[in-house]
């Protein structure tokens, strides 16, 4: 009997365990991989270095915080079954409405001429809880109306971009506070997209939350029939998805130190290209918080990589789109060979 025969006659329990390879792992390589062959690129084409200039990569990673932080909550969505077209739409929204009361001038000064300006927290507060309610009324509408995740967040971003432009005319919004734009200085958006990303992959790996969130998304059925909640449970998932676009809206004002209507186009879409690339499944059930912040960094070297290199900013989209096409259909492979097991 040879040695394959004899170890698959053997009990199972006494087979020898196969270490299994963290997802992240080879998501990290990835990323490894896409700057050295950026690092070799730009030494032939320009002569100098990709990796080895701290100014580029702080800023890099400054430009991503904001799509890490929207990332976080849609990571959530899809790990649901769902998908949140909206998020970049409440990031300007929140942007815009958040900023307007961090102008100095909010303040009624006739009536209290001893204060000029707002205290940092209340536009901070007022960001956050505007994205709160987009997410919410996106969660309503999905968990009580049956409406797909598609068709309602799509509405919420339309209506969104719509209420920003109406909010103030399409007029840009400036003069914000020093205390509020402190938050979007220096490493503090990097520093709020950490701990956001620690905090969820807290509560996903190790809290009920995650639980009926991972749930959710493997068997919806299965899932209620176990006792959850699965209305609640997505209104809960939706709402928090909506509060960190208006947190991201709220860094993006500060680090501006202005707001305009235009503000997060096309965020969602670079969010959920984070995600995908990420390792979270599209079909739900599968994701993690690391492998989103991986994803987030490998969007923002591949950005970096192409403005270094001078290519041109519509064959970035075409890359970006190639590659999230190719996310999608590793995922859907590494599904059906899971499923072969």
């Amino acid at each position: 009997m040879n040695t394959n025969a004899a170890e698959a006659a053997a009990p199972l329990a006494t087979r020898p365990r196969r270490r299994r390879v963290p997802p992240e792992l080879s998501i990290f390589l990835v990323l490894i991989g896409i700057a050295l062959i950026y690092e070799v690129l730009g030494w032939i084409f320009i002569g100098q270095s990709f990796l080895f200039n701290s100014q580029r990569l702080t800023i890099m990673i400054l430009q991503v915080s904001v799509i890490g932080i929207i990332a976080v909550g849609v990571t959530q969505v899809i790990i649901t079954g769902g998908i949140d077209l909206s998020s970049g739409s409440v990031v300007g929204m929140t942007a815009m409405i958040a900023a307007s009361f961090a102008q100095a001038s909010t303040w009624p000064r006739a009536l209290y001429p001893s204060l000029t300006d707002l205290p940092f927290f209340i536009p901070i507060g007022v960001g956050l809880l505007i994205g709160l309610a987009a997410g919410y009324i996106n969660g309503q509408l999905i968990a009580k109306t049956k409406i797909p995740p598609f068709i309602a967040t799509l509405g919420m971003m339309v209506s969104a971009r719509g209420i920003s432009k109406w909010y103030t005319k399409g007029q840009p919004v400036s003069g914000l506070t020093d205390q509020f734009n402190f938050i979007g200085t220096g490493i503090w958006p990097v520093v709020v997209f950490l701990v956001v990303a620690l905090i969820f992959h807290i509560a996903l790996r190790y809290t009920r939350y995650g639980k009926f969130t991972y749930a959710i998304g493997a068997n919806v059925q299965a899932a209620r029939v176990s006792g959850i909640n699965i209305e609640a449970h997505l209104i809960k998932v939706y709402a928090i998805a909506g509060l960190l676009a208006g947190l991201a809206g709220v860094v993006t004002a500060a680090r501006a130190q202005t707001a305009q209507a235009g503000m997060g186009v096309m965020y969602e879409l670079d969010a959920i290209a984070a995600t995908v690339i990420g390792g979270t499944s599209l079909t739900g059930g599968v994701g993690r918080i690391t492998g989103t912040v991986i994803g987030t960094i490998i969007l923002g070297v591949m950005t970096s990589g192409f403005t270094f290199l001078r290519v041109d900013a519509y064959y970035q989209e075409i890359v970006k789109g190639v590659i999230i096409v190719a996310a999608v259909v590793i995922d859907v492979y590494r599904q059906k060979k899971r499923a072969k097991h």
